[in-house]
């Protein structure tokens, strides 16, 4: 899976979190996110609360993009460090995309990501 963003690839290693267990653990106690890595967290519905992270035990600086149901950017943090207690979306959001430091400097808010499977050869 890619998530794109205008023809620039942000991604192209995408997990998907979509159960309860998955998205508490989220990325503690996780190696960092290399270039070209992403984790999608999916929310059962659209909210601030279903959407808002902490950065406990995550090792590493990351970018978050929060998406509403239509894959609108909604809100973006940049250089999320370590150990911030919590990170809170201004909008409701569906999806919440943690992607290497200084990637979302390529995304801006209302722009709409596209999701796209990687055609096998």
């Amino acid at each position: 899976m890619e998530i794109i963003n205008k023809g620039v690839i942000l991604a192209d290693r995408v997990k998907f979190n979509e159960d309860v267990l998955s998205k508490i653990k989220g990325l503690m106690f996780s190696k960092s996110l290399k270039r070209g890595e992403a984790m999608v967290l999916v929310a059962n519905e659209e909210g601030i609360f279903e959407t808002t992270l902490h950065m406990f035990f995550v090792f590493f600086t990351i970018d978050i993009v929060w998406l509403d149901k239509e894959y609108r950017v909604v809100d973006k943090k940049e250089n999320v460090k370590s150990f911030t207690p919590l990170i809170i979306p201004r909008k409701p959001a569906k999806y919440v995309i943690e992607l290497p430091k200084n990637t979302a400097k390529y995304v801006s808010i209302g722009d709409v990501l596209e999701f796209r499977k990687i055609k096998e050869d």
